[in-house]
């Protein structure tokens, strides 16, 4: 099952792994929550993702209307097919959705980047994560924390596996063919001179008009020192219309309004709000980033990967490994803050430690082993 952009990445190398075990017959089914060009298609295309063998087109909603659509869209094909197991990615509606249904119709449940915990109730995602791991029969994990995490919560041994982090073996796999992108021609990024990407989608970063604000302030004083690139995500788009200030002016006028030859329009000089890149143009803009600011989970273990010093604009992070021995610094969203973290780093405070135990490519090779041996039927 795959419904969002976090999720391509995570089922690509999971579909190439299955591929290679003629035992394990694959059914890809796309909830469409991601549903754009840029969010699907092309991430399909550039990943070497098969051709979804379903689309339930949900698209966007609430969460609960999402999260009912995708289980009224999802239960006929579990009725139909009846599959041995149904396997989740990540943390989205999708995933909790496709969970429920395939748990209630008596079908064994696969949880991929299982265990992960931020401890704030108020973010959607941990409420997902909660829940699909209560259910789940195979709990795979990412990082040492998540396997403590379910321990602490009574999940089974046996059902516990640490096998690393499939966004990884995604990242290891193209990022060779990332840096043949023109990304940086594009957006006049080539002449050596350091630049900032951006990513925010959390609702505790953009909903708020007075903590966007904020945020985006910082942005535009950054931008006076070097290039800050922000691919502006949709639900981030339709907030910055609503910031007071004169840096949401660009948007009124059209968020789709671009450059002839690139996909930017300058909101001051040096903060460019761009429309969201493909997996491979992003990958290119983040290793060569000297500073990455986000909230964004899996930026964080990316830029871990990658060796680019990454602020979360955030309190917490479900991804503690990315903190204690990668480049991810917990900021919060107070302008000085973030502003002295960011001259810290440019300073060369940061330093980059090694990558996390099981981080090296190989994590859905490791699944699909155990899938194979946990769910093989008796001759």
């Amino acid at each position: 099952m795959a419904g969002a952009r976090p999720n391509f990445m995570k089922i690509a190398p999971l579909m190439a792994a299955f591929g290679e075990r003629p035992e394990i017959t694959p059914l890809l089914v796309h909830t469409g929550q991601h549903y754009d060009r840029v969010m699907s298609d092309l991430f399909f295309r550039e990943l070497g993702i098969p051709e979804p063998d379903l689309n339930l087109g949900v698209g966007s909603a609430s969460h609960a209307v999402q999260t009912a659509e995708i289980m009224k869209a999802f239960e006929p094909i579990i009725v139909e097919e009846k599959p041995d197991a149904v396997l989740v990615v990540g943390d989205v509606n999708s995933t909790i959705a496709c969970g429920l249904v395939a748990v209630k119709l008596g079908v064994k449940l696969i949880h991929v980047e299982a265990g992960l915990r931020s401890f704030d109730r108020t973010m959607p995602e941990e409420i997902n994560r909660l829940l699909t791991d209560s259910i789940s029969d195979l709990l795979f994990c990412s990082e040492p924390s998540g396997v403590e995490n379910l321990r602490r919560e009574g999940v089974a041994e046996e059902k516990i596996h640490l096998v690393g982090n499939v966004m990884i073996d995604t990242l290891l796999r193209n990022r060779d063919k990332a840096e043949a992108s023109t990304i940086l021609d594009t957006l006049h990024l080539n002449s050596g001179r350091p630049y900032a990407v951006v990513t925010l989608h959390r609702p505790s970063n953009v909903d708020d008009p007075v903590m966007l604000d904020r945020i985006m302030t910082v942005l535009e004083e950054i931008g006076r020192e070097m290039p800050v690139v922000f691919p502006v995500h949709p639900r981030t788009r339709a907030r910055l219309n609503g910031v007071t200030s004169s840096k949401s002016v660009i948007l009124e006028n059209g968020p789709d309004a671009v450059a002839e030859n690139a996909n930017f329009k300058d909101l001051t000089p040096g903060l460019m709000l761009i429309d969201p890149l493909g997996y491979l143009d992003f990958l290119k803009l983040m290793a060569h980033a000297r500073i990455v600011l986000t909230d964004s989970g899996g930026i964080q273990e990316e830029t871990t990967i990658l060796g680019t010093p990454c602020l979360t604009l955030r309190e917490n992070t479900e991804r503690p490994i990315t903190v204690e021995m990668g480049t991810n610094r917990l900021v919060g969203s107070e302008p000085e803050r973030i502003m002295r973290a960011y001259r810290e780093v440019v300073g060369g405070e940061m330093m980059s430690g090694g990558p996390p135990p099981l981080w090296d490519g190989q994590a859905a090779q490791r699944i699909a082993a155990v899938i194979c041996d946990k769910l093989r039927k008796p001759a």
